[in-house]
């Protein structure tokens, strides 16, 4: 199934190539930037009845803009981006499904477990979102921190993912590595997702055409969904129309449902 997302950058709906994000004056590099207010998205997604996309913010700066899309969508979208015990139930309370997280539950290079626990007592398994995103070393997939900046000593395996998904209701997986090329998707770390993850995965990272939508629905087992962002029309994109992106969803629902009956 196809997610949307809205992806936010010193105030402004952008689509970003993942491995560039730096603090480094010049080093960001953008593939989008949009005229349109997050709500408008926001507003998108829920006519088109799109459920489980996130709202990431990418730095300081956008938590007002984060803010609309979740008033405009109640209920319809994840949050990331900074999240920590402290502010999560801010978030959820402000409009968002679930809260995403990721760098703040590891330290050192390790998970920390004490602040993942803390975060499921203070917000409950059923309302997080464990944001794996990798990039490729030595021919594993390793979790990757602080803007995709740090390599941590988490490899991806089935192991490491029937452990956490204890913990969470969802994983938000980017392959950092292809994220915002539109040059195809991780064939490999999607094949690897289907096979391993016992819970709902979203992959993102590399999208460049509808086919790749049905390539992640068949090597993924039904079990991992797709985010699309640089490759779509309405991120200035010309891989996939966003009326295509939501054809397919669905179409989906109507296949599942003759299933069932």
């Amino acid at each position: 199934m196809f997610r949307p997302c809205i992806d936010l950058h010193e105030g402004r709906v952008k689509q970003i190539v993942g491995g560039s994000l730096t603090d480094v004056p010049g080093g960001v590099r953008t593939n989008f930037v949009s005229d349109r207010p997050a709500a408008w998205f926001a507003e998108l997604y829920r006519k088109d009845q799109l459920s489980g996309g996130h709202v990431i913010m990418l730095g300081p700066g956008n938590e007002a803009e984060a803010r609309s899309a979740l008033q405009a969508y109640p209920g319809g979208l994840q949050i990331g981006g900074g999240i920590n015990s402290e502010n999560a139930a801010k978030w959820l309370n402000s409009g968002a499904s679930h809260v995403v997280v990721t760098s703040w539950v590891f330290r050192n290079g390790g998970l920390d477990r004490d602040r993942l626990q803390e975060l499921v007592k203070i917000v409950g398994k059923d309302q997080l979102v464990l944001d794996l995103s990798c990039r490729k070393r030595e021919g594993h997939y390793v979790v990757v921190t602080d803007r995709w900046q740090k390599f941590t000593e988490m490899v991806i395996s089935q192991a490491v993912l029937e452990d956490l998904a204890q913990y969470c209701d969802e994983f938000l997986i980017h392959a950092v590595d292809v994220e915002g090329l539109c040059r195809g998707i991780d064939e490999d770390l999607v094949a690897n997702l289907g096979l391993w993850t016992p819970i709902p995965t979203t992959y993102a990272g590399g999208a460049k055409s509808i086919a790749d939508l049905e390539t992640v629905s068949r090597i993924g087992n039904g079990r991992v969904d797709l985010t699309i962002g640089s490759a779509l029309d309405i991120f200035g994109g010309s891989g996939i129309r966003y009326e295509d992106a939501v054809a397919f969803n669905q179409a989906a629902v109507r296949r599942t449902s003759r299933t069932e009956d």
